[in-house]
């Protein structure tokens, strides 16, 4: 039994490949060369299922795990399908005969109202869109434009941010936000499939995009056929979307703008609101006629950007970086649902909770240089923390305030208050029993830290 890469050295012709047919023993994707079927020059579908390749988009989606498709397999259960099934799969794939199942439709709620559609597909079209993925994206990457900045590897929405103030400290203080409306809905197959066969030789592999596009999508038990859109869900939709929105990239590039994108999110800066509604009224324009995109005119504006957010973030009159209004109001919903009073889960649980959330999102906020707003969450989530704490105690609220230091006469006082538990949340009893101290003892991480 011999690797992938091994056979690539017979014959000693690195840069032909033999047609090889996986057999699953002892191990996932070890090979035997079958020479009667050679392959003249490597293609793109052979690097797809290039053992290396293929192992990679396996570790890839077991790390980001994931929910079942509509056949129900879990990502724990790929590993053992793919060594039943996975020589037919690669043969099909090479093929060009390879159909994946529909998706599944997920609907969640967006934080600024209606519903956003998520598809899943199955792990196992998970993991072939993971393989196939990784080769575009080796391709394409690097010929996408410097001021796109969404699901590229090695760039971030801090760098998408941090750009964004650079421009606006050059004087471009107005700013053109843009919302392309339902963009990963409305996207134009058509359209799309010209812009990938500009990239990709390999007619197995744009086949195999077009059934993805096309599968379609299983919905309460109905099928419902895709005509337009990229099922976002999938790891291929993002390098998919930012293959068609390269397009807007090279033409604000072409116009001499100063722009930041991240995925469909567009910010494009310019001195005055005047030269921002010509601007934004232009390029309205151009993503209609060029792209078949559409505007939507009542989440776009021209504005100054202190009065804007991007990727959760805003400017103060200062242009420094700050959380925006609307991060915050969604940070403190979500902290009110887990803190929520009527819960009757132990406090520990509660912490345990608050500390999955909080620590990924102090991670991405932190990012601020306004940073009072950490340190008034901070007191704002001990407050919640401390009234939620009260109200469990319910009658033997006295008894418990004694248990944790608190003078009699002071217990006394804050047992026989007439005030609620939010109000008594910030009463000096409950502060004397309840200290940062204590919530950190339980394991409440701190949003607030001091700079060194």
């Amino acid at each position: 039994m011999i690797g992938l890469q091994d056979e690539r050295r017979v014959n000693n012709k690195p840069a032909k490949q033999l047609w090889l047919p996986f057999e699953i023993k002892g191990g996932l994707f070890t090979s035997k060369a079958d020479t009667a079927s050679p392959v003249e020059e490597e293609q793109l579908m052979e690097k797809v299922v290039d053992r290396d390749n293929l192992l990679t988009a396996l570790r890839n989606v077991k790390r980001n795990g994931g929910s079942p498709g509509i056949d129900g397999m879990t990502v724990k259960e790929l590993p053992e399908c793919l060594k039943r099934k996975w020589p037919k799969i690669r043969g099909q794939l090479l093929s060009g005969t390879y159909v994946p199942l529909p998706v599944r439709r997920v609907e969640i709620p967006k934080s600024g109202g209606g519903i956003r559609q998520l598809g899943i597909p199955t792990v196992l079209y998970l993991f072939i869109q993971q393989a196939l993925l990784q080769v575009l994206q080796r391709d394409w990457d690097a010929t996408f434009s410097e001021s796109s900045y969404g699901f590229r590897p090695e760039r971030c929405a801090h760098q998408a941010i941090k750009q964004s103030q650079e421009y606006l400290k050059q004087g471009y203080g107005w700013v053109v936000d843009m919302d392309l409306e339902k963009f990963f809905d409305r996207v134009n197959h058509d359209k799309l499939m010209s812009e990938v066969r500009k990239r990709v030789s390999d007619e197995r592999a744009n086949i195999l995009i077009q059934r993805f596009l096309r599968s379609g999508v299983e919905h309460e038990g109905k099928l419902l056929i895709t005509e337009m859109g990229t099922p976002q869900g999938g790891p291929l939709s993002p390098l998919l979307a930012n293959l068609m929105l390269d397009n807007l990239d090279r033409e604000l590039e072409r116009r001499g703008h100063r722009f930041v994108r991240y995925a469909d999110d567009c910010n494009i800066y310019v001195k005055s609101r005047r030269a921002g509604s010509r601007v934004l009224r232009s390029v309205s324009q151009f993503l209609s006629r060029r792209l078949k995109l559409s505007v939507n005119e009542a989440k776009s504006a021209v504005d100054r950007p202190w009065k804007r957010q991007f990727l959760g973030f805003t400017f103060s009159s200062k242009l420094n970086r700050r959380i925006s209004s609307k991060s915050i109001k969604r940070f403190k919903n979500r902290i009110r649902e887990i803190t929520c009073r009527v819960r009757g889960r132990r406090i520990e649980v509660i912490v345990k909770e608050l500390r999955r959330f909080m620590v990924g999102w102090q991670a991405y906020f932190n990012f601020t240089e306004v940073r009072h707003i950490l340190r008034e969450l901070d007191s704002w989530v001990k407050r919640r923390l401390r009234c939620y704490l009260w109200k469990q105690w319910g009658r033997r609220g006295y008894r418990e305030l004694k248990k944790l230091g608190v003078s009699k006469d002071l217990a006394w006082n804050t047992a026989k208050s007439a005030h609620g538990p939010w109000r008594l949340s910030r009463s000096p009893g409950l502060a004397f029993a309840l200290t940062a101290k204590y919530f950190a003892r339980l394991g409440l991480p701190r949003l607030f830290i001091r700079p060194t």
